[in-house]
């Protein structure tokens, strides 16, 4: 179904306040005669992030004709304050007015229901499309050449600068730090994202000793001056036998790049190990590069082509294992060294999933696999396979090999732990469990038993030697632990026998009033301390180093003697988002889709599109459920069910319309381009009675416009 929306004037912007405009209100009243993009985000959604990068070289294309306003609608409540706003502008390097939109009042005056969700509005001031979720970028090229076409010739398309004012540049040895990991020499490694750098310090933490990458962001090997990341994140220091197999030591979550960097610390010379430089997309054809250059201009040798790899990707094919150069990934986060896979776990937030890379695998050029997850957004526990994620950040290794996991959107900590042989057994399958978390919706700062206790978007992890667990509780400012009750710290039992069970514990507060940490590196006696070494005495000194990224720095906490850490409760919060009333019974939902100009829906690898419906809870939904290749669902409404959300995921291929050649026929040597288009809606939804005939109330349609 591709219906086009109703062709109506923008609403006004309105909100708290605006960043880069120097202080000035921006009204639509004056940007009129240009094209402008209303970018609705959140700094702490992956998906929202990349469209800021899919919109980059757009917005430079054209910034004389097209002004992008990106409206900040906030998710979890840390995002409403609006220095934490300021920061994460400056951290992202958006270079465009921003709206504060706290209270969601631009968001709902525009019926947005997903992050991102972009609006294009003519220079007349009417909206002509509005599309959600990812992919959209060649599409709003498309559009924007033919609105500056259009109002060119009309005579009502404006050139020159827009409102956008730079912010003044800040300095310091590190910006928005990410990650860090200790080294066998006793410095700290940081992933120094805000300067698309690695920062190695003395121990002291503060102490410059080298600087690995330009500082420039971009994508390219070779020796530490010259050597470029985007936004690194997450470093593994490889076993020593790895080490001298492959040739580097480090492995990086290059993450803006969507791919794995490899770092040699004896000189500092960086390779690109895994990801072509591109985007993982859900359902994509192209996420898997069967021959030709990689972005940075390496070439894909054919002996690293194998013939299994002539069918579509399998996300859960137990036997896949990609040469690691020629599959995209999404936006890795952390890795982690599991010597139970023999492998690199990589917490793929991008695309809600756990990966496994073998740096010595194919013939050591380096294999990577699918390990865990749907690709879907949420929270669900069990084997592999079928779990649910949402942006997992952050990973650590315990002592039984079992490995914690900061599961970021859904404000949880969960364990990846073995199937049926337990861990010992070198088993490649994987179970999931969650000890802290509900959902994506809750989230709040609350200690006490487990399966009460609430973080607020956690980003990083760490096992301290008593076997538990610090967390950094990212948007609450906070460092929290937890202790595993004794019955669950039992090594070697299988998933398969308590699936679908929590993980009993206690949650405790170690510190507070911290600048978003995201990291934790946990010191015995000033000394690195990793999961299976030797305990500490009972008299030692036990240190968390804290990367406290909106400080820009990093922080050192000594522990209590007791680790208990005090019991805080400052209440439970829940997502506010405006919930869309439905009626019980027959829904039709619509999700419209139309192909951008110079583009039509691609079937040459089956249909098209693709739909995929279920609820939270179960029961909202009598009928409807399930996936489907049309862009229209009937759904059924349960009235004995008030309220749930409707979880709806939708995908769209485009490809670009070959010319005609001489005789009449497509161009043979013209390949068409691919797009394709997805969005995850989570919708907040309260079942009502139908309206009657003529009288107000909701109405049977239900519809989502990924591209409309």
């Amino acid at each position: 179904m591709t219906t086009a929306l109703p062709r109506v004037r923008a609403s006004e912007l309105v909100g708290r306040g605006w960043l880069n405009t120097g202080g000035r209100t921006v009204t639509l009243g004056e940007l009129r005669g240009k094209v402008v993009l209303l970018d609705f985000w959140t700094f702490c959604c992956v998906n929202c992030l990349h469209v800021l990068d899919e919109l980059r070289e757009l917005e430079e294309r054209h910034r004389d004709v097209l002004v992008i306003v990106g409206v900040h609608s906030p998710k979890f409540e840390h995002e409403a304050d609006p220095v934490a706003l300021a920061a994460a502008v400056e951290r992202y390097e958006v270079h465009h007015p921003v709206l504060d939109d706290p209270d969601l009042v631009t968001w709902g005056a525009y019926t947005a229901r997903a992050w991102p969700t972009l609006v294009v509005i003519d220079p007349e001031g009417y909206v002509v499309a509005q599309m959600a979720g990812e992919g959209h970028g060649s599409a709003i090229a498309a559009l924007v050449e033919e609105l500056v076409t259009e109002h060119d010739a009309k005579g009502t398309l404006h050139r020159g600068d827009g409102p956008y004012v730079a912010p003044a540049p800040t300095s310091g040895t590190l910006r928005f730090p990410a990650k860090a990991i200790a080294l066998p020499n006793g410095n700290l490694l940081v992933a120094d994202a805000g300067h698309h750098s690695l920062a190695e310090l003395a121990p002291d933490g503060e102490t410059l000793v080298r600087r690995i990458g330009s500082g420039e962001r971009g994508l390219s090997d070779g020796d530490p001056d010259d050597a470029r990341f985007s936004e690194p994140n997450g470093l593994c220091l490889l076993p020593e036998a790895v080490r001298d197999l492959v040739g580097y030591d480090v492995v990086v979550a290059d993450t803006v790049n969507h791919a794995l960097r490899g770092v040699r610390l004896s000189d500092g010379a960086v390779v690109t190990v895994a990801g072509t430089g591109q985007q993982f997309m859900v359902g994509g054809q192209e996420n898997v590069l069967r021959s030709g250059h990689l972005d940075d201009g390496a070439v894909v040798p054919a002996t690293r082509m194998v013939p299994d790899l002539d069918g579509p990707f399998e996300p859960h094919d137990a036997t896949a294992d990609y040469p690691a150069r020629i599959i995209r990934l999404s936006s890795p986060w952390d890795v982690e060294w599991s010597p139970e896979l023999a492998a690199v776990v990589v917490a793929m937030a991008g695309n809600h999933t756990l990966w496994a890379f073998d740096p010595a695998g194919r013939g050591g050029h380096g294999s990577v696999r699918p390990l865990a997850g749907t690709m879907n957004e949420g929270l669900e526990d069990g084997p592999g396979a079928t779990a649910w994620f949402a942006q997992p950040s952050g990973l650590a290794r315990a002592a039984d090999g079992t490995i914690w996991l900061a599961d970021s959107e859904t404000s949880a900590l969960r364990r990846i732990e073995a199937l049926a042989g337990g861990v010992a057994s070198g088993a490649e399958e994987v179970g999931i469990r969650t000890a802290v978390g509900k959902g994506l919706f809750d989230f709040g700062h609350r200690d006490g038993a487990a399966d009460e206790a609430l973080f607020q978007h956690p980003l990083g992890v760490a096992v301290l030697p008593d076997g538990s667990v610090v967390v950094a509780d990212t948007y609450n400012g906070a460092v929290r632990r937890f202790a595993p009750a004794p019955a669950s710290e039992a090594s070697g039992e299988p998933v398969g026998d308590h699936a679908g069970t929590r993980i009993p514990g206690v949650v405790t507060t170690v510190a507070t009033g911290l600048a978003e940490p995201s990291d934790i590196v946990v010191l015995v006696d000033g000394a690195p301390w990793t999961p299976g070494g030797a305990l500490p005495e009972g008299d030692a000194r036990v240190e968390l180093v804290v990367v406290e990224s909106a400080a820009h720095r990093l922080t050192r906490i000594a522990l209590p003697a007791t680790l208990a850490g005090e019991v805080l409760d400052s209440g439970a919060r829940r997502t506010q988002r405006p919930v869309t009333e439905i009626p019980s019974g027959p829904l039709r939902l619509d999700v419209p889709f139309l192909p951008a100009p110079g583009q039509k829906l691609d079937d040459r690898w089956g249909p098209s599109t693709q739909l995929q419906v279920t609820a939270t809870p179960p029961e909202l939904l009598l009928g409807g459920t399930g996936g489907g290749a049309d862009l229209f669902r009937d759904l059924v409404i349960n009235p004995e069910v008030a309220e749930g959300v409707l979880h709806v995921t939708a995908k769209a291929a485009s490809c670009d319309v070959v010319p005609l050649g001489p005789d009449g026929e497509p161009d043979p040597d013209v390949f068409p381009a691919c797009h394709l288009a997805q969005q995850d809606w989570g919708v907040p939804v309260r079942v009502v009675a139908p309206a009657a005939a003529g009288a107000p109330g909701p109405d049977g349609t239900l519809t989502l416009p990924l591209r409309g």
